[in-house]
């Protein structure tokens, strides 16, 4: 789509944006300040025409180009873009990211390389609307669409061919918010691009790399227990997770202390987990068939917290601290690895009978989760994992899941999916669903047989090493975190789901 998209505060422009509203499947004439910008920049001549393309309703996305130099406008620009906002009471922070991933497609198809976005004027004739909040939706939306990863194309793929795109607004606040957008898109995108990175590249020795260098560029903290420090904090399920392959296990720790440091309530951590499994083969519970392909994506959960990270130490600089850990492991296949009937001893003293060592997420999450209570004094805890097919097949590809009882965090991680797009939908976390967990030998087994409730039976297993005083949210993100075919402003594969949503939390917290 394109090499890079930035903001220019200085911009000579070759292409004009306007937008414009539909009203009963046509497009509506021209905002009165819509008008007056253009008359403004002499692109009314240019703006009627594409106005009046009869092809154009103004539907959601939908673009109406014009070349200027066929009106013999003066203006420096080349052309005018009207975009089709669709109809004014459906616009949302959502559609209207639609909208700008369709004006992104046009863009790149005309090659254009500096672009002045004038949208407020249209949306101003909406009272509700904050322009910074969609300003910065459009930041985000050309900053994810133009993502693009080509480490891995060799000499037999031709050379892509993009364009660097540059954008600006007249108006400040909008100006200010589509720069912040592009930020948080950057951070999204650097998850994007450790979900794609392959297995043999991306083992947990690499991932740990990839944080410390990315703490020393942003002012982080970061710390890694390895080897011997792993059986010295007992974390018992990355050992047994990891232990059958070469690439041995690594727990992450990432640090964003606020300068002056942190006092008062937000002397407290928000901390954050990700289940960061570069490969899933199963284990000795072998996937079957084709149930590896895309493993590599095990470790999406991992990767969001990692961008997340990356975004609170550059764009959102809160006030409070903030903790990450991201459970790093490798399921493999040898004689060293662990079996169904092993009973673990986890740092909380819950012991643990593998039944299926293809539910190994929820054991690395575990040894994340009990230390964080024990070491941290969180807050809250907010964990991410690409944890069940179950909750595939409950919400799809639509919602990702989220089990969290305690009413103000939920309130808190429901504004910031409303606020950037990424939606989630409460699924129960009963007493019932803990008993299903319980084990005939061991306290809980990490895999019940029994399919019912399968994307509840994650969470429930989790709760177990979660200190019931502290608040805590789950986020079961295996139908969200990547895309089959193009959508909205994300192309085929990692979305960097959650990425934006926990920026915006820590943001708001």
């Amino acid at each position: 789509m394109f090499t890079a998209v930035s903001a220019a505060n200085r911009l000579t422009p070759e292409t004009i944006v306007l937008g414009v509203f539909q009203s009963k499947s046509a497009a509506e004439p021209l905002d009165s300040k819509t008008k007056s910008l253009a008359a403004g920049l002499g692109l009314t001549a240019a703006a009627n025409a594409a106005h009046s393309r009869k092809s154009f309703t103004a539907a959601l996305g939908t673009t109406s180009e014009t070349p200027i130099e066929s009106t013999k406008s003066r203006n420096a620009a080349d052309r005018v873009i009207l975009l089709g906002l669709g109809p004014k009471d459906a616009l949302t922070l959502e559609s209207f990211r639609t909208a700008i991933a369709g004006l992104a497609r046009a863009l790149s198809a005309s090659k254009a390389t500096a672009v002045q976005l004038e949208l407020d004027s249209a949306l101003a004739s909406i009272k509700s609307i904050d322009a910074f909040d969609f300003a910065q939706a459009a930041g985000e939306s050309l900053g994810l669409i133009a993502w693009n990863c080509d480490d891995f194309r060799g000499k037999a793929t031709p050379k892509p061919d993009r364009t660097r795109l540059a954008l600006r607004s007249s108006d400040a606040e909008f100006h200010q918010g589509l720069a912040r957008g592009l930020a948080l898109a950057e951070s999204a995108n650097i998850a994007r691009t450790l979900s794609q990175t392959p297995p043999n590249v991306a083992t947990p020795a690499w991932i740990a790399d990839q944080a410390k260098k990315m703490a020393r560029k942003t002012g982080l903290k970061c710390h890694v227990f390895e080897g011997p420090a792993l059986a010295k904090e007992k974390f018992e399920g990355l050992i047994n997770v990891g232990k059958a392959s070469e690439n041995k296990p690594r727990m992450i720790r990432l640090e964003y202390t606020p300068k002056g440091g942190a006092a008062g309530k937000n002397a407290r951590p928000i901390v954050l987990v990700g289940k960061t499994m570069t490969y899933d083969t199963g284990g000795l519970s072998l996937k079957i068939n084709n149930g590896m392909v895309g493993m590599k994506r095990d470790k999406d959960g991992g990767c969001a917290v990692f961008g997340a990270m990356h975004a609170i130490a550059t764009v959102i600089k809160p006030k409070r601290k903030v903790v990450a850990f991201l459970a790093a492991a490798e399921n493999s296949v040898s004689d060293e690895a662990y079996r169904p009937d092993d009973v673990l001893t986890f740092r909380n003293g819950v012991t643990v009978e593998v039944t299926n060592t293809d539910a190994e997420g929820r054991l690395v999450l575990a040894d994340a989760l009990c230390y964080a209570c024990e070491k941290e004094n969180p807050a809250a805890i907010i964990d991410l994992a690409t944890l069940t097919g179950g909750v595939v097949v409950a919400l799809g590809s639509t919602f990702a899941g989220m089990w969290c009882d305690n009413d103000a965090l939920r309130a808190k991680v429901e504004a910031a999916a409303a606020a950037s797009g990424e939606r989630v939908w409460r699924l129960p976390l009963h007493a019932e669903y803990r008993d299903m967990m319980k084990s005939p030998i061991a306290d809980i087994v990490n895999s019940n047989p029994n399919r019912k409730a399968h994307p509840i039976q994650g969470a429930a297993f989790l709760a177990n090493f979660v200190d019931e005083k502290i608040p805590w949210c789950h986020l079961d993100i295996a139908g969200v975190h990547a895309a089959d075919a193009p959508t909205g402003p994300f192309i085929t594969g990692p979305t960097g789901w959650g990425v934006r949503l926990l920026a915006n939390l820590i943001d708001n917290a």
